[in-house]
This record gives structure tokens, C-alpha cells and sequence, in this order.
């Protein structure tokens, strides 16, 4: 199978650099986050100043890759769609768009996020949580009108940490948007703590836009590499054959010394799961 890896494993090189060390190496896919050293503009879970980031850069940004035979099908924003302030919350919007606009100048199909989070009180907080669930509502309801004006998707990166904590919930959510436009970034390492491998697949696999490839210890707070967790691999890759063939799968939590290696591990499992 083809692996990818996400563009944000190479933060200390520039997109030349990184377009080239992943095109060398064999990966097929990046999940683009303009996070190089020549356009750090990415912010987990906030935002930056995209003034300097014109869409001439992004062409210039994106055409980077391709031309190393790399493609993109995602642009990772990541920012915080539960800001309770709403100030903050139509900036954070706005930040959005922006990245929207760049992927559809550049052909790029998906825009992913998490649910985002409240620094210091991530997860479900049972005092506010039908506050902050609905606040994601409206806030995919605003991206996926916007999605439908770009002609884009936008892609949720559900978590066992955030108010979209399972397979399930992730589906009614989608259900309860009420678009097409919504897809879902499928991070199993995110779910494996609340849905089995098999239940991934039986919720959400009309709706996969992409994975990520990372693992997890269902006790954990932060992800692994593949291969470090409790995610059957053999067995999440069999579904993967049966539901999703070709789906980009993206390898997360890697680095520059131990990529490959991963995505070994991965091939590995793949003959496994045959």
C-alpha cells in the first residue's frame, strides 16, 4: 500500500527540503500544513498571521511538492472551533477561510481540524459540555457554507480527548451538521480508547476523507508511533482493503530519523493483514 507522511514531521527543513527527503524516500501523499522552516505559519490549536502567505506563495508552496511527485490532499489547520469568546471564535473562523481559499486556488480537496479545546480544561466537562458541544456544531455548520462557496471539504479529526470522542459520535455529529461537506480525518490512535478497529469502519467509513497513521495505548493522552500502541494493525489494515483501497493514510508522530522505519512497520502489518 502507499503511505504518506504529514509535512509537519520536518519542521527544521524547509519545503524544498522536506518535498524532497519525503519524495526520495517513496511516500506518496503529505498532509500540508505550512510548518517549514520558509512558511511557519502553523499554530496547533490557534492561529497566525497569514498576511505574508499570498496566494502566489501558495502556489509556489504547493507546486513544491508535486513537482517531487508528492501529492496533497489535505491542508491541516487545526485551530480552536470551541473558543467560547465570540470574538475570538469569528477570528478563528476567519482563519479558516483563508486556508479554504488556498486549497481551492491550489486543488486541494480536504481542510482539517480537531474539534479544538480550551486550554487547561480539554475534554469533556460535564458543566459546559452541551455548551461547547453545540458551539462545534455552529462552527461546522459556518465551515461546511463556506466549503460548499470553495467547492472544498472540511475534515474532522475526532478524539477520545474532545466533545466528538468515538466512532459513533463522530457519526451522529455529522448527522447533526447536516453537509456533505463534512468528512472525517480518521486518526485511529484518537478513537482506539472508546471504538474498536472494527467499529471505525462500520461508522465512519462512507465518510473517511483520509488517516493518519499513528498508534496509541488506550491509556495514554498523547499518541505513538505505529507499532508503539494497542491498535491491531493487521487487522485496522484488512478494513482498510475492504472500505476504504486507496484512501490516503498518513503517517503523524514521526521524525526525520525514524520515518521510514514506520512506514516499514506499516508495509509489515500490510502483509499481515492479506
Amino acid at each position: 500500500m502507499d503511505v504518506g507522511v504529514v509535512s509537519r514531521s520536518f519542521r527544521q527543513l524547509t519545503n524544498r527540503e522536506a518535498a524532497e527527503l519525503i519524495a526520495t524516500n517513496g511516500f506518496a501523499w503529505t498532509e500540508l500544513c505550512f510548518s517549514q522552516t520558509d512558511s511557519n505559519y502553523w499554530v496547533y490549536n490557534g492561529r497566525s498571521d497569514l498576511s505574508e502567505l499570498t496566494d502566489a506563495r501558495s502556489k509556489e508552496i504547493v507546486e513544491t511538492y508535486r513537482s517531487q511527485g508528492v501529492s496533497v490532499p489535505s491542508l491541516g489547520v487545526f485551530t480552536n472551533l470551541l473558543e467560547p469568546d465570540d470574538e475570538e471564535w469569528e477570528r478563528n473562523l476567519a482563519y479558516f477561510e483563508r486556508h479554504m481559499q488556498i486549497a481551492a486556488l491550489n486543488g486541494i480537496p480536504y481542510v482539517a481540524t480537531e474539534c479544538g479545546f480550551v486550554k487547561g480544561a480539554r475534554g469533556v466537562q460535564a458543566d459546559r459540555y452541551e455548551t461547547a458541544y453545540q458551539r462545534l456544531v455552529d462552527s461546522f455548520r459556518r465551515l461546511a457554507a463556506m466549503a460548499e462557496r470553495y467547492g472544498v471539504h472540511v475534515a474532522l479529526e475526532p478524539c477520545v480527548l474532545d466533545v466528538v470522542p468515538s466512532a459513533k459520535r463522530t457519526a451522529d455529529f455529522i448527522k447533526e451538521v447536516g453537509s456533505d461537506r463534512v468528512r472525517v480525518l480518521l486518526d485511529p490512535a484518537n478513537l482506539i480508547a472508546n471504538s474498536s478497529e472494527e467499529d471505525m469502519f462500520r461508522y465512519l467509513a462512507p465518510h473517511i476523507a483520509y488517516f493518519h497513521g499513528k498508534d496509541r495505548k488506550v491509556n495514554d493522552a498523547y499518541g505513538r508511533a505505529v507499532g508503539d500502541g494497542d491498535i491491531d494493525w493487521p487487522v485496522f489494515l484488512k478494513l482498510y482493503h475492504t472500505y476504504t483501497e486507496g484512501v490516503p493514510f498518513i503517517l503523524e508522530y514521526v521524525t526525520a530519523d525514524n520515518f521510514c522505519e514506520i512506514r516499514d512497520r506499516v508495509l509489515a502489518a500490510d502483509k499481515l493483514s492479506r
